[in-house]
């Protein structure tokens, strides 16, 4: 179980080659050794993943999972949870895409819709039964600041991201009575290889900061926050200006 000052045991990461969940879980080692699962399709990158956190002090377990696979995430989950309770569970896997190909291929903005709303509801559903089962647990959904009010630049990407964070939003109420806390960070933009060749957002930031902010927002019980905090006034007041001066605004 997490301790009094916040520690958990135990850490499953869902998209187990993010850069930001890695630095969660590096974030946490630094605290004290824990066991980490790491969920994500079998690759170098994953492997590689694995031995960076073992030589940090981890246990580490892996487990083949695929976002669009979404019949195979019941099995996932009780795979991630055989050995054991799991204390913390991230959330971390998506796609950026291109943001005007999304909404012209059909391909491709089903597939943004899939890995990043209907694939993060599948595995939340599959989650929250064993933490029912459990009475205890954290969950870091990690969202986006372009899911609080949807541009024209990347509408898309920016509805996924909206019902993420509802649904999310939602599952840490109705979680709540059984004792296990959701939080969803909200970041900007942030250096991985995600957002690699793009041109940085202003309040641009990297996988250790967003991580430092995730882990202090577990500890403290928040179920909503921003990364970094500036966002939380920035999008404030994006959120009230009236449409046909948001439709001009550079963004």
């Amino acid at each position: 179980m997490i301790n009094a000052v916040g520690t958990p045991q135990s850490l499953l990461l869902l998209g187990g080659t993010s850069e930001i969940a890695l630095a969660i879980a590096e974030n946490y080692l630094r605290q004290a050794p824990l066991t980490v699962i790491l969920a994500a399709r079998p690759s170098d990158r994953l492997d590689a993943a694995a031995e960076r956190l073992r030589g940090l002090g981890a246990t580490v377990r892996t487990v083949a999972f695929d976002a669009k696979d979404t019949e195979t995430h019941p099995a996932v989950i009780e795979e991630a949870f055989a050995e054991g309770d799991v204390d913390v569970t991230v959330v971390a896997f998506g796609l950026l895409g291109d943001p005007e190909l999304a909404w012209q291929d059909h391909a491709a903005g089903v597939e943004l819709a899939q890995v990043n709303y209907l694939a993060p509801v599948s595995v939340g559903i599959a989650l929250a039964e064993r933490l029912r089962k459990q009475g205890h647990g954290a969950v870091i959904a990690l969202s986006s600041v372009a899911g609080e009010r949807v541009r024209r630049s990347n509408f898309v990407y920016g509805s996924t991201k909206a019902g993420f964070d509802g649904f999310f939003l939602g599952l840490g109420e109705a979680l709540r009575p059984a004792g296990v806390t959701v939080t969803v960070v909200r970041p900007g933009f942030v250096h991985t290889k995600m957002t690699e060749g793009l041109k940085p957002a202003p309040m641009a930031t990297t996988p250790d900061k967003v991580a430092e902010i995730a882990v202090d927002a577990v500890r403290r019980r928040r179920d909503l926050v921003w990364a970094p905090g500036q966002w939380r006034a920035v999008m404030s007041v994006l959120r009230h200006i009236p449409r046909p001066i948001f439709r001009k605004l550079p963004i």
